[in-house]
């Protein structure tokens, strides 16, 4: 396939098994602490605490790009895609095997921003405040507190797995 050469639609559509759902997540960093949202009125995860900015990158959008739009639609502030630093990629899925469960999370943490962090979607934000990584509250998102605590215990690889068996975890 050369470089000016695409997949037609009618090839495209017989392929809806490859859908992969990207998502960025955005961690502020001010020190050992952590910016968390207490999730609310999401109908996904709602009363449990989350990074403070996350979402799905849009068609045609890059990862980096997706995070400091995530993180301005969410939280106001403004971060430079290129001050954002790579935490972990996630591979997750919830088991069922539907296309839209085969997600790949890109966790992204940023220690400079403009703006102060503040709640901009308060009809799906009920609270954000600051934690300490060894300090954080309950409930956390599941897939999100793996991130943090390992980020925490000086363990988080370059590639994360969540919701696979133990067989397909074997060497992680």
């Amino acid at each position: 396939m050369t470089e000016t050469e695409h997949y037609t639609d009618a090839y495209a559509s017989t392929h809806g098994r490859f859908t992969v759902v990207p998502a960025a997540y955005v961690l502020l960093r001010r020190g050992d602490e952590v910016l968390l949202q207490l999730r609310r009125g999401t109908g996904y995860y709602d009363e449990h605490w989350a990074f403070g900015a996350a979402g799905h990158v849009e068609a045609g959008e890059s990862l980096p790009a997706g995070a400091a739009r995530e993180a301005l639609e969410e939280l106001g502030v403004e971060v430079a895609p290129d001050a954002l630093e790579l935490l972990t990629l996630m591979h997750r899925t919830d088991g069922s095997g539907r296309p839209i469960e085969q997600r790949f999370d890109v966790f992204f943490q940023v220690r400079e921003w403009s703006g102060e962090a503040r709640i901009i979607e308060a009809q799906k934000a009920a609270a954000l405040e600051w934690f300490a990584l060894d300090a954080l509250p309950e409930p956390v998102v599941p897939h999100e507190r793996q991130v943090l605590e390992a980020l925490r215990d000086g363990r988080l690889a370059p590639v994360s797995l969540f919701g696979f068996t133990e067989a397909s975890n074997a060497g992680q």
